[in-house]
């Protein structure tokens, strides 16, 4: 790993810790509704354009749209999802977007135009799955290089083809991104090649796309992010069903996951197979677990990883892994991992988790000082943190909670003090936001408007 690279990497990680202590103090005082809305940056200001209200001294710019012609010919795909900021240079942040088509969506979503006139633009040697047909599979992602200074585009292309359905990923701290399929699909009358796994897109400023090569020891499930430990020695990754679990993989040589290692899924000591949704016990009428509980954790080996039979999680449960319901985004902290679980809690829209690995994690001597697991917020009703999704965390410790619940879905921000207030509501339509990520300065929030296939750069007087 380039110390460099890491050393960026941790430096958006290490004021998160404050954010956690924020997430622990919110939890306990019960701060999950619309009293909550008007704190932080003040109440939100209708936005005349009609795309994203927000708070008063913000502005934002519309800095991609579906369709447009991208400097490789191609057009912007659309379902615009998981995304990163990386450093491009001075005054410069190169943008690796997911897109998340899958392999029946119009024509018209993809890169290649509507009657897949442009497709002669790309070398189908560079498809993962060139499709079974005269077909592609039209997902994938794009990277875009993104001006701060003058607000402009200078550079966007087609980065990963012929991959379906990638919703989230995350970064890497060797400037790399990893695209996640969330789709099981197996290779058909549409389809050359199974689907299911996680790939690998550099973030570079040079105009091509990256080699298709499936990360298979990361395993083939419905996958949805993943976040890399500080350290890089070990990656997590969640799972986007109702009955997903939590898994880790353990490379034989971090920073090259291709080469293989072991995955894993988390497991609560003494107690196999629980049930973390936290769905009312039948037996007890209670839920599992309480905000601020602390459950120290083991890993569990899986085998067959590559799961021909899409059964992982439940083979996974049966071998005593914990249960979550709808894991989805992950972001790496300075000592911790944060991820979302959309349809968890009693009410069931929503939690955040924090994991707090091993300081042996991944190696021997793991279970004398076992990695804990804490459910940090737990949504009691609708209004504010509604369906918890993608998220991220700024800089200077603050987390966004992206939303992708009923229509009327936003931006959350938790403050490192515990304050929970809306930062953003989407006026254009009732879309998820996606994607969110601040660039390595921290002086612009990025986020996607997933079903009009917009991104969005957002600056304003931060609170660093």
């Amino acid at each position: 790993m380039n110390p460099v690279d890491r050393r960026s990497f941790l430096l958006l990680a290490a004021a998160t810790t404050g954010g956690f202590m924020g997430l622990h103090r919110a939890a306990g005082s019960d701060r999950l509704g619309f009293s909550a809305a008007k704190e932080g940056y003040g109440t939100l200001i209708p936005d005349p354009a009609g795309i994203l209200d927000l708070p008063e001294g913000f502005t934002h710019r519309i800095i991609s749209r579906w369709g447009e012609e991208m400097d490789d010919g191609l057009l912007v795909p659309h379902e615009h999802d998981g995304m990163a900021a990386f450093d491009g240079g001075p005054g410069r942040t190169i943008l690796v977007r997911n897109h998340e088509i899958g392999v029946d969506a119009d024509l018209g979503y993809g890169a290649f135009g509507p009657n897949l006139e442009r497709l002669g633009l790309v070398d189908r040697s560079k498809f993962f799955d060139p499709g079974s047909g005269d077909r592609p599979v039209l997902g994938g992602t794009t990277t875009i290089v993104y001006n701060q200074k003058s607000g402009a585009v200078e550079r966007h292309f087609l980065s990963l083809a012929g991959t379906g359905r990638n919703c989230a990923g995350g970064p890497t701290p060797w400037k790399s991104w990893i695209t996640c399929e969330e789709w099981t699909q197996l290779a058909d009358e549409s389809c050359a090649m199974d689907h299911g796994w996680c790939f690998e897109v550099p973030a570079t400023d040079q105009i091509g796309l990256a080699e298709p090569r499936p990360l298979r020891g990361l395993g083939r499930f419905h996958h949805e992010a993943i976040a890399v430990a500080p350290d890089g020695r070990c990656v997590y990754l969640t799972e986007d069903r109702n009955d997903g679990l939590l898994y880790r993989f353990v490379p034989d040589h971090p920073g090259r996951l291709a080469e293989g290692g072991r995955l894993q899924a988390l497991a609560v000591q003494g107690r196999p197979s629980i049930d973390l949704r936290n769905w009312i016990d039948p037996a007890t009428e209670t839920p599992v677990v309480r905000p601020a509980a602390r459950l120290p954790v083991a890993w569990i080996d899986l085998d067959e990883t590559d799961s021909p039979k899409d059964d992982l999680r439940f083979r996974g449960f049966e071998a005593g892994a914990a249960r979550f319901a709808r894991g989805e985004g992950m972001w790496t902290g300075r000592d911790e991992i944060l991820f979302a679980c959309t349809t968890g809690g009693v009410a069931r829209i929503g939690q955040i988790w924090k994991y707090r690995p091993s300081p042996s994690e991944g190696l021997d001597g793991e279970d004398d000082a076992p990695g804990t697991l804490e459910l940090s917020i737990e949504a009691t009703e609708g209004g504010i943190i509604e369906n918890a999704d993608n998220l991220t965390i700024a800089p200077w410790g603050d987390l966004f909670v992206c939303e992708d619940g009923p229509p009327g879905n936003g931006l959350v921000r938790i403050s490192p003090d515990g304050t929970i207030s809306r930062f953003a509501m989407n006026r254009v339509s009732g879309s998820e936001l996606a994607g969110a990520c601040f660039s390595p300065d921290g002086r612009t929030l990025f986020v996607n408007i997933q079903h009009q296939g917009l991104t969005v750069a957002i600056d304003g007087p931060w609170k660093v």
